[in-house]
């Protein structure tokens, strides 16, 4: 129950970001390259995970594998980066006041999302706790 209501917080919430898409973007050129560095980091991912790997919830499906290459062994939560990074993006192109509330909610529903399936993860693979020791969670070498 609790993913669920994680993911559909982290879809509403990005809904609502998207509503303002009518209007003349006001910083094209940093919010689409912020964009663009978004779905490379997230297609990175997507080819390191395998599609019966990959859940939108934070559940560990049954035989999941723990993935640890390409951008793995740099963030263990890239999709979650390319997610900000995307939605970030939205926020530089309108720069609305609530743009900006609705991204610090996005932000805070994905670090809960995040320490919620890293703590299933530590219950369910011995090799996880080796794994976070190398990599950080969303920001190479910082976060």
């Amino acid at each position: 129950m609790k993913s669920k209501l994680l993911v559909f917080i982290q879809f509403f919430v990005i809904f609502l970001m998207l509503l303002p898409l009518g209007s003349v973007p006001y910083t094209p050129i940093y919010g689409l390259v912020l964009l663009g560095i978004g779905l490379f980091v997230g297609a990175l991912a997507l080819s390191k995970n395998r599609l019966g790997n990959f859940n939108i919830r934070p559940d560990i499906k049954k035989d999941c594998q723990l993935v640890t290459t390409g951008i793995y062994s740099f963030i263990r939560h890239p999709m979650y980066t390319s997610v900000l990074l995307c939605m970030l993006s939205v926020v530089l192109l309108y720069p609305m006041p609530y743009e900006y509330g609705l991204f610090g909610i996005l932000l805070l529903t994905l670090l809960v999302k995040l320490f919620y399936e890293e703590s299933l993860w530590i219950y369910e693979s011995k090799e996880y706790k080796e794994y976070s020791k190398k990599t950080k969670r969303l920001i190479p070498y910082l976060f």
